[in-house]
């Protein structure tokens, strides 16, 4: 909720969904994307803590990577569009590789 209102204040509103379908290539890409970036952090910290605060690291790694990649795209609106949606996805993403964490540290 914090992260939420700070990208508010930061970037003036929320940005643009209009045109900005659910699914597609690009949703795709961010679901993947995340999963990358919470899997690799997560696996970076789970060598030094045990799963819970590993999983909590990896989660702010990854929404910093999201959040930082459409506060890019609200800057060069001409090549991007941000989009709340892809925030979605990112977290979707990330939800998906935590799980497969607890799965496999089982």
């Amino acid at each position: 909720m914090n992260l939420t209102i700070a990208f508010l204040l930061f970037t003036g509103g929320a940005p643009r969904s209009s045109n900005d379908p659910w699914f597609g290539r690009d949703k795709v890409l961010h679901f993947v994307g995340s999963a990358v970036v919470q899997g690799a952090a997560y696996s970076l910290f789970r060598q030094d803590a045990r799963y819970t605060v590993a999983a909590q690291r990896a989660s702010l790694v990854t929404v910093a990577v999201g959040v930082g990649k459409e506060l890019y795209d609200l800057r060069h609106p001409a090549r991007h569009r941000a989009s709340w949606r892809d925030l979605a996805w990112d977290g979707v993403g990330g939800t998906a590789a935590t799980v497969v964490a607890k799965q496999a540290d089982r």
